[in-house]
């Protein structure tokens, strides 16, 4: 199953230590230039929807809306997370691939 594989692939990139989560530290992530991909959970609320769409058009970095805020916590080892940034650029193009 495709979302299976973005999954893994998330789930690879946390690993290597390319993945930071949290509303915050995603937010830096855009801001200071590191972030190569931008992945928000579907059930997150209009506000912080809107925030990510605001900063990732203004910084010029990827978007996208997938899974469920617990199945981004669970692929990252973690319970919940709303909002993850992939900071390496051929993880960002890999997860994007399966994505699209």
């Amino acid at each position: 199953m495709k979302t299976d594989n973005v999954l893994r692939m998330i789930g690879m990139a946390m690993k290597a230590g390319s993945v930071v989560s949290g509303e915050y530290m995603t937010e830096r992530a855009v801001k200071s230039g590191k972030a190569f991909l931008v992945v928000i959970a579907q059930d997150v609320s209009e506000n912080t929807r809107k925030k990510f769409r605001n900063k990732c058009e203004f910084y010029e970095v990827p978007l996208r809306e997938y899974f469920t805020k617990e199945e981004l916590g669970h692929s990252l080892g973690k319970e919940f997370r709303a909002s993850l940034a992939v900071t390496d650029e051929g993880f960002a193009q890999a997860i994007l691939k399966k994505m699209d």
